[in-house]
């Protein structure tokens, strides 16, 4: 009976079971079906925000993989979750730069450890455009990344417009002439430039926060109060009222001024800004009288001195040719262990620094030959930059800077040259410590207010060439004496004082002036225009040197006055393989062209000679002999030949003193003409 029972209950049990396991199942079915509409009522509740939301959201796991992003994500990067799916392929895509990833990588671990946000990266979107993209990481508890993104392109464009319009206008305030302020409503300096800086004579640090009975009298704080006040009641500007201050050296200045109200935000007013003109020259005629009458001084000085090099040019030019040329001809026949050698050579550099010597004084005088071509400034200067670079050395560095569509100019190509050689020079004399020369080209047109204070500038259009440096600058009683020959700062030995008074002969040689402005520690910058010309390029290549001394066969009339200059042209000649016939004036040369049987290929001839010039001799001599060819040479510019320094076009000409080589490629030169001989000086 007992085991029945124990196996009745047994059997109950076991039917039992599956009763329990049917309403487990129950629950546990009714349970996730209340997760589950807890899910999809948090999806209908979060996912509209993710979808809908303004800005880009993207879902990045433990591995780097995006698991989700929203369509604002691609809507800014053009990518789909397909396209990013591989983090990394798309990132290497994204930002292609390799150095620039690694600061990515780098600053979004950094900032999603430390918890900071907002950080900014240029994007490369799918369209291949590049974006300014805003980022801010969020680190899961579980390891994931929430990254929020925001297209920023167009604020950092204007941001940077911003920056670039606050940063022109305060270029613009700093580089005018004029000065600029502005002033607390009590009067006080609360901005300038340093224009009006150098105006008054006081530092920047020394300008903030003073106050206009600091530098200005009584009187004229006066009416400075009276015109602010005046601003202040009726809003409108004043302009270009009187007003007269003291330097802080002292110095009285009168200035022109304007002043208009500064508002704030809400149209309160807070101070005053101003415009300060320094026109104490307009107002000082009898500066302006003396200054003109100093201009006028230094120009008779100046054209005394050109009348004096012009008169002793052509005898000591002669004197130099046959030094040289005698010096040139020793030295083939010499060997080189002859110890004579030695000797010659000291002979000949010394009269080439003479040589060097009297050219520069003539360049000063206005009275060397120029061979005036159409020339680009821009190419002349390019052409020259890897020489100025060793010029100036390593430690200036040398800044160009290029006008588009520059106009022609119409100058000598060497002496343009010799411009820009001696005014780098000059200011690399001036940076013994290093700093910057710029060198920069511009068109200009100046009218009648631009040539204010320089008498001789005349309106008119121009090519500008500036050359500014960053050295030490100069004071005034330096600046006045600067363009004088001979007349230098350096030590003794170290200049000849000719540099800047050569530049300044060729440029006005050349129909151009020359400005120089400068302050002590403040550089010194030289403008220079030249008229522009509205003519096509000249072809400035030049025939290629060659290294042996030409020689030829023809026969040559050599006629020269001077007989120790004849001599030394007829043994060159000779030696060079030419039949030389010689004649000490114009009269012989023409008897002895009649009674030449035979051919005479050229005429080589002095210009300045008595009796007959050599343009005369040359007119009649090719009236008897058609075909003649002929070379002038002159240690003189002031000739037949040569008008204001300028060569004639189709002249050819060969300035004394001239050596071996420069003489017989001339001669070669002009006999290998089949048309008129190109003139070159």
């Amino acid at each position: 009976m007992r085991d029945e029972n124990i196996a009745r209950r047994h059997l109950i049990r076991n039917l039992e079971k599956p009763k329990q396991r049917i309403v487990e199942l129950e629950t546990m079915k009714a349970e996730l079906k209340q997760l589950q509409e807890l899910l999809d009522k948090e999806r209908e509740t979060f996912f509209p925000i993710l979808h809908k939301a303004p800005y880009g959201i993207a879902l990045i796991d433990n591995d780097g993989r995006f698991i989700y992003i929203n369509p604002e994500f691609t809507n800014i990067t053009g990518y789909t979750v397909e396209d990013i799916f591989a983090g990394r392929d798309w990132f290497h895509r994204a930002s292609p730069f390799p150095e620039y990833r690694q600061e990515i990588v780098s600053s979004l671990k950094r900032d999603v450890i430390q918890k900071r946000v907002e950080k900014i990266f240029s994007v490369i979107c799918k369209n291949g455009e590049m974006k300014e993209i805003e980022f801010k990481p969020t680190l899961l508890d579980d390891g994931r990344i929430v990254v929020v993104l925001s297209d920023i392109t167009e604020r950092k464009r204007a941001e940077d417009a911003l920056r670039e319009s606050e940063e022109k206008y305060r270029t613009i305030l700093e580089n005018i002439e004029d000065g600029y302020f502005e002033v607390d409503l009590a009067g006080n300096f609360t901005f300038f430039n340093d224009s009006l800086c150098r105006m008054l004579g006081y530092s920047k640090e020394e300008m903030m926060g003073m106050n206009d009975r600091e530098y200005t009298d009584q009187e004229n704080a006066k009416k400075l109060y009276q015109a602010f006040n005046k601003v202040y009641r009726t809003g409108e500007p004043t302009k270009e009222f009187g007003w007269e201050v003291v330097a802080k050296d002292g110095t009285r200045l009168f200035g022109e001024v304007s002043v208009s109200l500064i508002k704030d935000s809400k149209g309160q007013p807070t101070g005053f800004r101003g415009i300060a003109r320094d026109i104490t020259e307009r107002k000082r005629a009898d500066e302006e009288k003396a200054t003109l009458q100093e201009e006028l001084r230094q120009s008779q000085k100046m054209e005394a001195i050109g009348g004096l090099a012009g008169g002793i040019a052509h005898d000591f030019n002669n004197l130099l040719t046959v030094i040289s040329g005698n010096c040139q001809l020793s030295l083939l026949e010499l060997k080189e262990e002859d110890s004579l050698r030695g000797n010659i050579e000291e002979i000949k550099a010394a009269t080439e620094r003479a040589t060097s010597l009297t050219r520069q004084l003539l360049a000063f005088s206005r009275r060397q030959v120029l061979n005036m071509r159409v020339l680009d400034l821009n190419t002349i200067i390019r052409d020259l930059e890897k020489m100025l670079r060793r010029v100036i050395g390593e430690d200036i560095e040398l800044v160009t800077c290029f006008a588009d569509n520059l106009g022609m100019v119409k100058m000598d190509p060497g002496w343009i040259e010799q411009v820009i050689m001696n005014l780098a020079v000059n200011a690399r004399d001036a940076m013994p410590g290093g700093g910057k020369l710029i060198i920069e080209t511009a068109n200009a047109d100046l009218d009648d207010s631009c040539g204010r204070g320089h008498v001789t500038a005349k309106p008119g259009r121009y090519v500008k060439l500036c050359v500014n440096d960053t050295g030490t600058g100069m004071p005034p009683d330096v600046r006045e004496h600067l363009f004088e020959p001979f007349f230098t700062t350096k030590e003794k030995g170290k200049g000849t004082g000719l540099g800047l008074s050569t530049v300044y002969g060729i440029i006005k040689q050349s129909g151009g002036d020359i400005w120089v402005y400068s302050e002590p520690g403040l550089g010194t910058t030289f403008n220079i225009y030249w008229p522009r010309v509205d003519e096509s390029i000249d072809d400035t290549t030049m025939t290629v040197t060659r290294e042996e001394i030409p020689r030829g066969g023809e026969t040559i009339l050599l006629v020269e006055d001077e007989e120790d200059v004849r001599k030394l042209a007829v043994r060159i000649l000779q030696r060079q393989g030419y039949t030389v016939l010689e004649a000490s004036c114009g009269k012989d040369a023409l008897a002895l062209c009649e009674e030449h049987a035979g051919p005479i290929h050229l005429i080589l001839t002095d210009v300045v000679m008595p009796g007959m010039n050599g343009r005369q001799l040359a007119d009649q001599l090719i009236r008897l002999r058609p075909n003649l060819k002929v070379v002038y040479m002159s240690g003189y510019t002031d000739n037949a030949v040569i008008h204001h320094g300028v060569l004639e076009e189709g002249v050819n000409y060969i300035q004394k003193p001239f050596t071996m080589d420069g003489l017989m490629k001339k001669m070669r030169e002009a006999l290998d003409k089949s048309s008129s001989p190109l003139c070159l000086a």
